[in-house]
C-alpha cells in the first residue's frame, strides 16, 4: 500500500514534472522572426508593428525584424507570407485590405485570406477622419460636399491603395452624398500624408493614426470623423452623422497573422506573446500616441469577427459599385 506521505510527495512532484515537460515542448524561435508589413515604412500600420515587434523580441529570445514589402494594394507582401516558410519565423501584420478587401477587388490576389492564414491576434481598428489641405475652402463636411458638387470630378482624394479602407470608405461617402471626386491611390499612408501636407491632394478619408499628429500640428484640417461617436483625442471634431451624413461610417481593422501551416505549438506561442504585448500599459501608451486604440482579440474571438468584417466590407464594395481589378 502506498503511504499518504508518498501520495503527498507524488502530488507535489507532478506539477514540477508537468512544468518541465512544458518547458521541453514549448516552441521557441531558433533565429530572428520576420514580420512583414505590406506597406511602406512610416505609416501607422508600420508604426504599430514595430512597437509590438520590439516588445515581443525579449520574450521570444530572438529579434523580430519588420520588413516593409509594399505594392499591389498590400497583396505582394501578404502573398509572400502566405507562400513563405511555415515554421513560425515568418508572420505579418495585416488589415481589412490585405486580409479582406483584396479577395473581392483583385482578380488574382495570389492567396486566400482565410484558408492560407491563422490569426495570431486582432489588434483593433483605425477610425477614419476626413481631412483637407490647409488652403481648402471646405471647413466642414457639408462645405466639402457643396464644393465637390460645384466641381464634379475636379477634386482629387487620396487613399492608401485600391481596396484600402481609405479608398472604399470614400467611395461609400460619395455614393451616400451624390458627389464625384477623382481617386489617387498611394502605396501607403506616409506618401499620402506628405502630399496632403504639400497641397497636392485635396481630401482624404485617412485613418486617425495617419493624420492625428498633422492635424494637431496645423499641417492639415480635420473636418469629420467617420465613426458613430467623437474621439476623445479630437473632442471638437464632429462626426459625419452630426453633420447630416448617415450610413457612411467605416473603420479599418488590423491583426497579426501567420501562415496556416505553421505548427500549432508555434502559433500558440506567437499568439500568446503578441496578446501579452498588446495588454502591456507601455505598449498601449506607445500605440495610443499614434491615434490608435487597442481592442485585442485572441484567435478564437478574432475568427468570427474576421468573417463578419469581410462580409461588411464586401457590402460596402457592392454599394460603391467597385469592380475587381486585374
Amino acid at each position: 500500500m502506498i503511504s499518504r506521505r508518498v501520495l503527498f510527495g507524488l502530488g507535489l512532484a507532478a506539477p514540477a514534472f508537468i512544468r518541465h515537460a512544458d518547458a521541453q515542448t514549448r516552441w521557441a524561435p531558433s533565429r530572428p522572426i520576420r514580420l512583414v508589413v505590406a506597406y511602406p515604412a512610416g505609416g501607422p500600420t508600420d508604426g504599430i508593428a514595430r512597437i509590438v515587434a520590439q516588445d515581443i523580441s525579449t520574450a521570444l529570445g530572438q529579434q523580430v525584424v519588420v520588413e516593409n514589402v509594399g505594392g499591389a494594394s498590400g497583396a505582394i507582401g501578404t502573398r509572400q507570407v502566405a507562400k513563405g516558410e511555415a515554421d513560425g519565423h515568418l508572420i505579418t501584420f495585416g488589415n481589412n485590405q490585405t486580409h479582406g478587401n483584396n479577395m473581392f477587388l483583385l482578380k488574382e490576389p495570389g492567396y486566400d485570406a482565410v484558408k492560407d492564414f491563422y490569426p495570431l491576434a486582432g489588434a483593433g481598428a483605425f477610425e477614419h477622419i476626413f481631412v483637407v489641405k490647409n488652403d481648402s475652402p471646405a471647413k466642414s463636411i457639408q462645405e466639402l460636399i457643396q464644393l465637390a458638387k460645384s466641381k464634379p470630378g475636379e477634386l482629387n482624394y487620396g487613399s492608401t491603395g485600391v481596396g484600402s479602407g481609405s479608398h472604399l470608405s470614400t467611395e461609400l461617402f460619395m455614393v451616400r452624398t451624390g458627389i464625384k471626386m477623382t481617386h489617387v491611390p498611394y502605396r501607403g499612408a506616409a506618401p499620402l500624408v506628405q502630399d496632403i501636407v504639400g497641397g497636392r491632394i485635396d481630401v482624404a478619408n485617412s485613418t486617425m493614426a495617419s493624420v492625428f499628429t498633422q492635424i494637431q500640428g496645423g499641417l492639415m484640417r480635420g473636418i469629420a470623423i467617420g465613426s458613430p461617436k467623437r474621439n476623445d483625442k479630437l473632442p471638437n471634431l464632429p462626426t459625419l452623422r452630426e453633420q447630416g451624413v448617415t450610413n457612411a461610417d467605416a473603420e479599418s481593422w488590423t491583426a497579426f497573422f501567420a501562415p496556416a501551416a505553421v505548427p500549432q505549438a508555434a502559433l500558440d506561442r506567437l499568439s500568446g506573446e503578441i496578446m501579452a504585448s498588446l495588454a502591456k500599459p507601455s505598449v498601449v501608451e506607445a500605440i495610443g500616441k499614434l491615434g490608435f486604440s487597442i481592442t485585442a482579440r485572441d484567435p478564437a474571438a478574432f475568427k468570427p469577427y474576421h468573417l463578419q468584417e469581410m462580409q461588411t466590407w464586401a457590402e460596402i464594395i457592392k454599394a460603391a459599385g467597385i469592380e475587381p481589378a486585374g
